[in-house]
Order: C-alpha cells, then sequence, then structure tokens
C-alpha cells in the first residue's frame, strides 16, 4: 500500500517529533540516573536573625557546638520541552443547503355552536304517609293468691340407744425367738455418785364419768307438699290493625327529546410539500495504515493486518 503524497507531507514531522520526545526522555534518564539517592530538598527555613545564645548554667558540663551540615548539592536543570509541530489545518465543511420554509397549515373551521338542553319538567311532590293506629290498652295483671301457711314441725323423737359392740378375741400368743448367743461382757463404767430424789407428782384427780347420751328419737314422715293453685288463664291479646295501602306513585314525565348534532364539516386537503434537495456527496476519506490485528485464533502477536 502507497501513502498518497498529500499525507506523505504531514506524516514526516510527526514521525520527526516522536525521535526527538524519545531521545530527550533517554537523555533526562540518563542525567537522573545518579541522583536518585540524594532526598527531594526540603523547604528552606525562614531567614530569622542570628539568635543569641543560652548562658550556660553552673554545675553543667558545656556541650561542644555541632559540626555545620555539608552543603546541598543543587538540583540539574531541567531540559527545555521540544517544540511540538503544528498540524496542518482540516480542509473546511462544505456549506448545508438551506432548508425549505415548512409550509403554513390552512385555518381550521370553526366549531359549529351545540344547541341548549331543553329544560327538565318539575317534579311532583310527593303524598304524605298516613298517620299509623294507636296500640289499643293491655288488660290489668291478675292478682295472684295468698302462699298457703306450712304445717307446724312435729318434735323430734328420742332415738334408741346404739347397741354394744361385740367384744373383741384375744390375741394369739407369738412363738417364742430363739435366744441368741451371749454377747461379751462389757467392762464395768466407773460408778456415777446417786442421783438425789426428786419429790413425788401429786396424783392426778379422776375425770369426771361421761353422762350417756339420750338415745336418738326416730323421725317422723315428712308431710306431703301441698299442690300450687292452678295459674289463671292469660287474656288473649288484640289482633293488630292492618296498615293502610300506601299511595300510588305518580307516573314521571317523559323526558324530552335532545335535537339531532349538526355535521361535522370536512377538514380542506393538506397541500404537497416541496421535495427535499439532494445532499452534496461527501469527500472520499483517505485510506489508513491498517493496526495490528488478532491473530487466527484470537491470540495477540498476528500478522495478518500488516501490509504486504
Amino acid at each position: 500500500m502507497r501513502t498518497p503524497p498529500r499525507w506523505r507531507s504531514v506524516l514526516a514531522p510527526a514521525a520527526m517529533a516522536a525521535a526527538l520526545a524519545a531521545a530527550a526522555l533517554a537523555s533526562t534518564g540518563s542525567a537522573y540516573a545518579d541522583d536518585h539517592a540524594t532526598p527531594y530538598p526540603a523547604h528552606p527555613a525562614p531567614a530569622h536573625g542570628p539568635q543569641p545564645a543560652y548562658p550556660a548554667k553552673p554545675g553543667q558540663p558545656v556541650h561542644p557546638a555541632k559540626p555545620a551540615y555539608p552543603a546541598k548539592p543543587e538540583r540539574p536543570v531541567h531540559p527545555e520541552k521540544p517544540v511540538k509541530p503544528e498540524y496542518p489545518a482540516h480542509p473546511e465543511k462544505p456549506a448545508y443547503p438551506a432548508k425549505p420554509v415548512k409550509p403554513e397549515y390552512p385555518a381550521k373551521p370553526a366549531k359549529p355552536e351545540h344547541p341548549a338542553k331543553p329544560e327538565y319538567p318539575a317534579k311532583p311532590a310527593k303524598p304524605d304517609y298516613p298517620a299509623k293506629p294507636a296500640y289499643p290498652a293491655k288488660p290489668a295483671k291478675p292478682d295472684y293468691p295468698a302462699k298457703p301457711a306450712y304445717p307446724a314441725k312435729p318434735a323430734k323423737p328420742e332415738y334408741p340407744s346404739k347397741p354394744a359392740y361385740p367384744a373383741k378375741p384375744a390375741k394369739p400368743e407369738l412363738p417364742s425367738k430363739p435366744a441368741y448367743p451371749s454377747k461379751p461382757s462389757k467392762p464395768a463404767y466407773p460408778a456415777k455418785p446417786a442421783k438425789p430424789e426428786y419429790p413425788s407428782k401429786p396424783a392426778y384427780p379422776a375425770k369426771p364419768a361421761k353422762p350417756e347420751l339420750p338415745s336418738k328419737p326416730a323421725y317422723p314422715s315428712k308431710p306431703s307438699k301441698p299442690a300450687y293453685p292452678a295459674k289463671p288463664a292469660k287474656p288473649e291479646q288484640p289482633s293488630k290493625p292492618a296498615y293502610p295501602s300506601k299511595p300510588a306513585k305518580p307516573e314521571q314525565p317523559s323526558k324530552p327529546a335532545y335535537p339531532s348534532k349538526p355535521s361535522k364539516p370536512a377538514y380542506p386537503s393538506k397541500p404537497d410539500r416541496p421535495s427535499k434537495p439532494a445532499y452534496p456527496s461527501k469527500p472520499a476519506k483517505p485510506e489508513h495504515h491498517a493496526k495490528h490485528g488478532k491473530g487466527e485464533h484470537g491470540g495477540k502477536g498476528g500478522h495478518e493486518g500488516h501490509d504486504e
């Protein structure tokens, strides 16, 4: 592929500028190679006047003065950057043709006025309901008869005495236990002093004999419960009076017919728009060198994009 002579003049200064920039970077890198060990200079201290020395304290040794620090090396002068070459001016774009003026739409016809709605007739007045009849007075409740007096309870009879319980049989004697072997004799404790004799307690007086309770008398038979008097029959309730029939609903007047709507006028047809002018053809784009593309299997380093 050959480059046209117009673009060859543009590519030459660009290649020269790239070579100059690479040479400047290489020279600055070698200049700063020996200066990496030196730290960046700190900010200069503010300029103060000479401070008077403090008087030595009595009884303390005088320290020697500190040695002066060596002067810091001067920083190398940064090389000037190469002047960037001016690129050629882009060609001016062709002026687009003026757009045609949009035609005005025709004025729409005025809408016809709708006729006024007719007034509805007044509704008839609702008749009053008749008054409800009064309920008849209920009959008075009859008085219940007085309850009869209960008869007097008879005196409690004397209960007969309980019979004596029979005597329990004598408990049989248990067989005698066999004689256990004799335990070895315990050594005799020393004789304790004799306890003084306590005075004898007086004999408690004999309790009086409990009197025998009288035998319970036999209970008399309970009197039969008197029958309740028959309840008077309930008077019949008067039947409810029949409700008067509701008055007939008056017929509503029929609605008046609406007048027919006027027909809609037809819209005028739209005018034909002028056809758009053809746009000028764009200038042909110059061909660029193909970039390094990917290989056949998608990896980098393929040579399919190189020009031969």
